[in-house]
């Protein structure tokens, strides 16, 4: 009869366990969830490098990343409603502003990211292994934040880009996550960028992903958010001058949306 060792007693013994605590430890549940998304986006950039690096560096590889990662949403049963679709129909480039709540941002930029769109990231995500060099070869503007002469040189070189390469460019203004169900103060680099390119600005709106994300109450259930893109902000004739009122406009039409959409979420919820 053969013996049965330490170590695979302990390998049983954990078997056992882990689908208990799973189900049991709402923490254990949402580390699990967290783990399995970062883990799930870094292998699916291992298959995206050697389809990218055939193109080199090129934005055309968005559309590689997002026909890889639109069907995250359905391993975690999170339903992304769209709304003001044809905002997004026009021809000219433009600068996207969305809030920035979690890493769960990536599923709702990917179900509506405009063709020839990349985002502009922290440099430190290019280090981030597999994912960073996939960014990279799809175009995705990295820029140093402590910085601010680097930071200034390299938007100076991004108005030039959008309007010789027809290209959109998709910023964060709040600078990082928030998970506090509003807004940070918005920063101003996305709203020079557009000034200084005279291209509009498409403000775009994730509702609050509080029902079913929660990163201090540890919860990751399924649930829905709402996107909407609204119409787009005109920033022709405007100066640096008119920045910091141009920022304050937006954010404050954003806000609204925000608490709106989020609002009608929870209530159609309930009604379900």
């Amino acid at each position: 009869m053969m013996e049965v060792t330490l170590g695979q007693w302990l390998l049983i013994v954990l078997l056992i366990l882990l689908p208990l605590l799973y189900e049991w430890s709402v923490s254990f549940k949402y580390f699990c969830k967290v783990a399995f998304y970062n883990g799930w986006i870094l292998l699916l950039a291992v298959l995206a490098i050697p389809i990218c690096a055939v193109r080199g560096r090129n934005v055309e590889n968005m559309k590689v990343l997002r026909f890889m990662l639109l069907h995250i949403k359905y391993l975690y049963g999170i339903k992304i409603e769209v709304k003001g679709w044809e905002n997004f129909w026009i021809k000219e480039p433009y600068v996207v502003v969305s809030n920035h709540q979690s890493s769960l941002d990536l599923l709702g930029m990917m179900e509506i990211l405009p063709n020839r769109c990349v985002p502009i990231a922290k440099r430190e995500l290019m280090y981030a292994g597999t994912a960073g060099l996939a960014c990279w070869l799809s175009g995705v503007i990295f820029i140093n934040r402590k910085k601010t002469d680097d930071a200034i040189s390299v938007m100076c070189e991004v108005a030039n880009t959008m309007i010789k390469e027809d290209v959109r460019v998709w910023i964060f203004p709040e600078g990082t996550r928030n998970h506090d169900g509003s807004m940070l103060p918005f920063k101003r680099g996305a709203f020079h960028l557009a000034v200084q390119a005279q291209v509009p600005i498409i403000p775009v709106v994730m509702s609050s992903y509080r029902d079913f994300f929660n990163k201090y109450e540890k919860k990751f259930t399924t649930g829905k958010c709402t996107v909407r893109i609204l119409p787009k902000i005109d920033t022709r004739g405007m100066d640096a001058d008119d920045v910091p009122e141009l920022t304050e406009t937006v954010r404050k039409i954003m806000l609204s949306a925000f608490y709106e959409i989020s609002g009608e979420t929870r209530e159609k919820d309930s009604i379900q």
